[in-house]
């Protein structure tokens, strides 16, 4: 026998999710067991979460860096102004590269590692703990961004062992090498 939930209200049969165990179940911002596998929750929980956000920055389909970087930043000092948070999770997306079909925009490869510094040091500057998650992009390339982000990160003091308290100013440091895979 299938969960009862009202979650369930309005999906049909059909879209029930292939694996469910009732172990799964988990609550998030006050909607009811919801789990990984169950695809007919996500629209609430969308909705739900759209409601939730104070700054919505819109982006046109292949916005390309200077933009978007000028509105992360513009955005990210007001949101910080407005509210300074006990930590900053950082969902550091890369279905943003230019070529992601989902993800619509067109930002190289430089522009996310310059997305990544900006957010870090917009944040540390005002001595506040980010933890960076990475989601989205499906593209071989993917990995070696992230990974060149993170070097970039690490060499410029704003994550490892000992990352000093460090100014909010953007930095004149080279992103990345000349060639980029």
């Amino acid at each position: 026998m299938l969960h009862t939930t009202q979650l369930y209200q309005h999906v049909p049969e059909t879209r029930w999710p292939i694996v469910y165990s009732p172990r799964y179940n988990i609550t998030f911002m006050g909607l009811e067991k919801l789990h990984p596998f169950d695809a007919g929750k996500w629209g609430k929980v969308i909705n739900f979460l759209k409601e939730a956000i104070r700054r919505k920055v819109e982006l046109e389909w292949g916005t390309e860096d200077d933009e978007y970087l000028v509105k992360v930043e513009r955005n990210i000092e007001k949101a910080l102004q407005e509210h300074l948070p006990d930590v900053v999770v950082y969902n550091a997306g890369t279905d943003i590269l230019e070529g992601d079909r989902l993800g619509g925009l067109s930002i190289s490869p430089a522009g996310i590692v310059k997305r990544d510094e900006l957010v870090f040091r917009m944040v540390r500057g005002r001595q506040v703990p980010i933890l960076m998650v990475t989601s989205g992009g499906y593209q071989k390339r993917t990995a070696r961004i992230i990974a060149d982000s993170i070097l970039n990160l690490f060499g410029l003091g704003l994550i490892g062992p000992e990352s000093p308290s460090i100014s909010a100013q953007n930095s004149d440091t080279p992103l990345l090498p000349p060639a980029v895979p």
